[in-house]
């Protein structure tokens, strides 16, 4: 008996070492299988992997969710060269007629009613805009509103059994956050890229005229625009936008309006068939501490007013020139992008609560905010 246990505790012991060897030097032995081909050659093979399983950190439940209601959208429009109506360019060149102008991007499906997110600057201009889903479906498009200033536009399709994308919370991002950007780029069909929140609150950088752009480092290039940008679970947080870039391709520097903006543009659009804003008539600058040594007043947090417009919502008030706006509305001001994001969203006609620095005195100002006119109306110089 005890020669038999000798045995069999020797050779689990040498089956044992064994495999500790295999597994340190020859590691694919183990996860693989060796099998012949038809031409005799030994390969190794991973193992079969039971169906329905995830690699681990792998995004493809998030793009399974949200890829299927972002579309590709083809735009066209008829131009005519400048100078075709000349007559010494139609002796020389003849009559050019019209040609056709053709565009690219990528648009988000939020509503079973066929409601489309895009970008202004994707469908701007065009005659004819067809949108194709991930199902192979097309459909004409037609434009139930736009939004420059914010670079949004809203569409609509008439097809039934829409996929359509969950909405995230935008506002509850954080720098480092992961994110996939999914799209159309270039026109080679949909793709998802992931990267990470890289910044929060973009601003100043030229692009709208309300800017506060999530940037992310991921892949966005042309065709992109208007596509949607999501975390780890498939939610929409922003729609691609724009990139920064020498190349006229990807850099790792994108920007995607976030959904909390969408959402604001979508109702106004849809209800009013365009978006109210509020204006009050000053002209902001941020209070460095050149412009507070002019005004006479002590650098710190607030943007200054160095101009009001004349008969404006904020003269009426009695809002001065040097004035420094420290909160609208209960919400601090930090920043001019800030203060006309928060005025903006001021309802018309109904009364605020400003607080301002005055030279050493504190202040508070009801001011009234009208609608905000166009940027005709209000001439060369932007003002809030």
């Amino acid at each position: 008996m005890k020669r038999t246990w000798l045995l069999f505790s020797q050779a689990v012991t040498v089956l044992v070492a064994a495999y500790f060897v295999v597994a340190t030097l020859q590691p694919d032995w183990l996860r693989g299988r060796t099998t012949m081909t038809s031409a005799g050659v030994s390969l190794i093979e991973a193992p079969p992997v039971p169906a329905g399983t995830v690699a681990p950190g792998s995004f493809s439940g998030a793009a399974r969710k949200a890829a299927p209601a972002v579309v590709s959208i083809n735009t066209s429009k008829a131009v005519r060269h400048p100078r075709s109506n000349d007559p010494w360019f139609q002796f020389f060149f003849g009559d050019q007629g019209t040609q056709e102008q053709t565009g690219l991007g990528s648009g988000v499906i939020i509503s079973p009613d066929g409601y489309i997110l895009t970008n202004n600057h994707v469908v701007e201009g065009a005659d004819d805009i067809e949108v194709t889903l991930t199902d192979s479906r097309q459909a004409k498009a037609s434009v139930i509103g736009t939004d420059p200033e914010t670079d949004l536009a809203i569409l609509k399709i008439a097809l039934d059994k829409l996929p359509v994308i969950v909405l995230g919370n935008s506002d509850q991002l954080a720098v480092g956050d992961q994110v996939l950007a999914i799209g159309n780029p270039f026109g080679v069909g949909q793709t998802v890229t992931s990267g990470i929140v890289s910044a929060l609150g973009r601003s100043q950088l030229g692009i709208n005229t309300f800017e506060n752009f999530i940037q992310t480092d991921a892949a966005i290039n042309p065709g992109n625009s208007g596509g949607a940008l999501v975390d780890v679970n498939g939610n929409l947080l922003g729609i691609n936008t724009a990139i920064y870039s020498r190349s006229g391709g990807s850099m790792g520097i994108g920007f995607a309006i976030p959904v909390s903006t969408a959402k604001m543009v979508l109702d106004s659009i849809v209800k009013d068939g365009h978006v109210t804003r509020g204006w009050i008539g000053v002209e902001p600058n941020e209070l460095s501490p050149e412009l507070a040594e002019t005004f006479g007043v002590k650098p710190g947090a607030g943007v200054i007013v160095t101009g009001v417009l004349q008969a404006g919502p904020a003269a009426q008030a009695g809002m001065r020139p040097g004035d420094v706006i420290q909160q609208v509305d209960g919400k601090p001001v930090r920043t001019v992008s800030e203060l006309l994001t928060t005025v903006a969203g001021l309802t018309p006609g109904t009364a605020a609560d400003f607080e301002l620095r005055r030279g050493d005195a504190e202040v508070t100002i009801k001011v009234t905010p009208t609608a905000r006119p166009n940027q005709a109306q209000r001439g060369a110089q932007p003002r809030r």
